[in-house]
């Protein structure tokens, strides 16, 4: 594990005990917990994206804002659902994005998970899925993207336009050279991580895995990055990928965390999801030292270059921010991190293809 981050699902609406937290209140809380990580040297702080549903939905005016707000940390998400977006606009936002943060874009995508609602992509325009989940329309969606950001000219010039003309195709603007290289695919099967390898993103590696035979999700998911890599290699792309895991991990150091968490430690979980019977890793909660054994001891956490943990955002900024504050001094050291005071982990990856 060479860095570590947040994944935030982002959640607002009534709390409990006459509690309520609007969206304004979510997002200007995720701002101020970022600039509050980045002084702490933590690699990165991504957003789950979810529509129709109170939780970040349409992450680039957020992450442009916490952007403008840091300087070293990377802004991301995991994952941004292909079969809700245009391809071009994501391809505009995303390197305007990148642009603003000077290369600390961390941008995950994928086919999306399970949804509140029926097939809801198809009310944002994008229908014609012959598959019953989107995934055609996620991969159409996630091609032409990677074209766009790639540089390639997607429509013809007018030679005759008033505002330069010309002839050739042009691209789309602003172009952000190397944002190839901090695309990452959500990935719940070793198919579609070797789908990623060959197709030359990196890896962001789902919060579960749509396997159950019996195998500690650990392993599973450490033969899943296994699997992805392999294909990179295979597939002749230059340097190496990055890859990602999520964990919902609590250092117990205070009297209110083990009010929180006390009794949230436990194991492996079987169940069905999206209609597939699939296993979810399970949430680790202790003293520090009894997590550095724990995590250790991950397959996949000492495999991964990236560790993201998975953070309760509706207790607010000063929780979270001494939840991360106590991974970062008692735990993160002793699996091989050092604080973030250089910028993102892609800046020193040899990362293209």
């Amino acid at each position: 594990m060479r860095s570590f981050g947040t994944l935030s699902f982002g959640h607002y609406g009534p709390l409990g005990g006459g509690h309520h937290l609007s969206a304004g209140e979510s997002m200007l809380q995720a701002i101020d917990l970022a600039q509050g990580m980045d002084d702490l040297g933590v690699n990165g702080i991504s957003f789950r994206v979810h529509h129709f549903a109170r939780q970040q939905a349409a992450p680039m005016p957020l992450l442009a804002a916490i952007a403008a707000r840091t300087q070293r940390i990377e802004v991301g998400t995991g994952v941004i659902d292909m079969r809700y977006e245009n391809p071009l606009m994501l391809a505009e936002e995303a390197a305007s994005v990148d642009l603003i943060s000077g290369g600390r874009l961390a941008l995950g995508v994928s086919r999306g998970s399970p949804e509140t609602v029926v097939r809801g992509y198809e009310a944002f325009g994008y229908t014609g899925s012959q598959d019953p989940r989107g995934a055609d329309i996620a991969r159409d969606h996630f091609d032409l993207f990677l074209r766009a950001i790639d540089g390639e000219g997607l429509a013809e010039r007018d030679p005759m336009s008033p505002f330069g003309g010309g002839t050739g195709m042009q691209r789309i603007e602003p172009h952000s050279p190397g944002l190839r290289s901090r695309i990452w695919w959500g990935a719940g099967t070793v198919a579609t991580a070797e789908w990623a390898g060959r197709t030359g993103v990196n890896l962001m590696s789902s919060t579960l895995l749509t396997e159950a035979d019996g195998t500690p999700f650990d392993i599973l998911q450490a033969q899943q990055l296994d699997a992805f890599r392999d294909a990179w290699r295979q597939a002749g792309h230059a340097g190496e990928p990055l890859t990602s895991v999520s964990r919902s991990i609590f250092p117990i150091t205070t009297d209110e965390d083990r009010a929180y968490f006390g009794g949230s430690a436990g194991s492996d979980q079987i169940g069905v999801i999206d209609g597939m019977r699939s296993t979810f890793g399970k949430t680790y909660a202790a003293e520090p030292d009894v997590l550095v054994e724990q995590l250790l001891n991950d397959a996949a956490v000492m495999s991964a270059d990236t560790l993201l943990l998975t953070i309760p955002s509706q207790l607010g900024v000063a929780f979270n921010l001494r939840l991360v504050e106590a991974f970062a001094q008692h735990v993160a050291p002793s699996l091989g991190w050092v604080p973030n005071w250089e910028g993102p982990i892609a800046k020193h990856a040899n990362v293209t293809s």
